[in-house]
């Protein structure tokens, strides 16, 4: 399954541990219009994308799934998520062994097979 910009803005937002109010702050709007973006009732205008990708660090390609290969923000030592940098979560995969290496990709590409 392909996700939708609402979708994905959802995924983001709930991926900080953020509110709908807390977004919506942020741009300046209403709790509900920014709930009526994520929910798909309403089109999202192209400066609003913008600003989103700024909030989140990442690009406005890939809230458009237009580079869908985009990672986001490749600052390694940038919050990813919550106080946890990009940085932590390679130092920790690193020191695994192996084979628990070979079965967490084997994990993210399970994650990612309804993506295609």
């Amino acid at each position: 399954m392909v996700k939708t910009l609402n979708m994905i803005l959802r995924d983001l937002r709930e991926d900080h541990d953020l509110k709908q109010e807390t977004v919506a702050g942020y741009l300046g709007i209403s709790q509900q219009t920014y709930s009526n973006y994520e929910n798909g009732r309403r089109e999202i205008p192209v400066m609003v994308v913008k600003e989103l990708a700024q909030f989140y660090k990442v690009s406005t390609d890939y809230l458009l799934r237009s580079d869908a290969g985009y990672l986001g923000n490749l600052d390694m030592n940038a919050a990813y998520i919550d106080d946890i940098t990009m940085h932590d979560i390679v130092f920790d995969i690193q020191s695994l062994e192996a084979a628990d290496r070979k079965n967490l990709v084997q994990y993210i590409r399970f994650l990612h097979r309804d993506d295609n």
